[in-house]
């Protein structure tokens, strides 16, 4: 719950079994690192090892996050590759006749001990949680090394990102809590206030016609005109149906009226002006 099974990008559609396991067990594999990258990067904000890393390295002198990257000597990442190395292909390794994710040596919370849940609903509930919480932990990583890389931590303060783009438009009205200037595509990277300003028009031309679009669907389930929408053709507005279903009673005449009145608010009545705000207009 709440979505059921979610397959937006239709991977599934194909019914192919295989390739689902072999899409479940490296989302659980790429789940589980995940889950133990955030702790990784949690854990040193409180707690080191005493002692010495390397010769002349101590564990303290290591700083949190992607910066600890340049810290460690080649030996150590040869030790990293070698341990992951021993674990994926001896310790745990594939077996095609158990469960995606399940393996011999594997026990509880993946303790090494060959240990095992009691079938039922606690057990599926609890691998449930384990799915839903390496999916968030994925997310999370992801999130803890761009604001790393950006502000030098993972939980840095954006105000230490003083290259960012974006703050041409952080005093914007629509800037709030808690995203901030929320543009993940991207668009105003470039700083351009010209375009800034050309989007922004839009996007409230668009909220607000949008606002009355909503009102129009509403408003028929609960009140119509009373008399003729067009005599010519004899057609009353209680006979207009409700929604997209209407589009093919208002006769072509009604569609000219519509352009032609649209087309004054926007060229007429309420006419762009530089000067002002987006979306501000004189006669408004």
């Amino acid at each position: 719950a709440p979505v059921g099974f979610w397959d937006p990008a239709g991977m599934t559609k194909d019914g192919d079994a295989l390739a689902f396991r072999r899409r479940r067990e490296t989302e659980l594999k790429h789940g589980r690192v995940a889950m133990l990258a955030c702790m990784g990067y949690i854990t040193p904000e409180y707690f080191k090892f005493p002692g010495y890393c390397a010769t002349d390295l101590s564990f303290a002198d290591i700083p949190n996050g992607l910066a600890a990257l340049s810290k460690v000597p080649g030996a150590g990442w040869l030790q990293i590759f070698l341990f992951i190395g021993t674990i994926e292909k001896w310790f745990y390794k594939y077996d095609a006749s158990r469960a995606p994710g399940d393996f011999e040596n594997g026990g509880v919370l993946g303790a090494p001990n060959g240990s095992r849940m009691v079938e039922g609903p606690a057990k599926t509930r609890k691998l449930n949680a384990e799915l839903a919480n390496g999916r968030l932990a994925m997310m999370a990583i992801i999130g803890m090394f761009f604001q790393d890389g950006l502000t030098g931590s993972a939980w840095g303060d954006w105000a230490l990102y003083s290259d960012s783009p974006l703050r041409a438009f952080e005093n914007e009205l629509g800037v709030q809590a808690p995203v901030g200037f929320w543009d993940p595509a991207g668009f105003t990277k470039d700083g351009d206030v010209d375009a800034f300003k050309r989007r922004r028009e839009v996007e409230l031309k668009h909220g607000r016609v949008s606002m009355f679009a909503t009102m129009g669907y509403i408003v028929p389930e609960y009140f119509k005109f009373p008399g003729e929408l067009s005599p010519s053709a004899g057609l009353e507005f209680k006979d207009v149906p409700n929604g997209l279903a209407a589009i093919s009673k208002v006769p072509a005449l009604g569609w000219a009226q519509w352009f032609i009145f649209c087309g004054l608010v926007d060229f007429g009545l309420y006419r762009a002006d530089p000067s002002r705000d987006p979306g501000d207009y004189e006669n408004a």
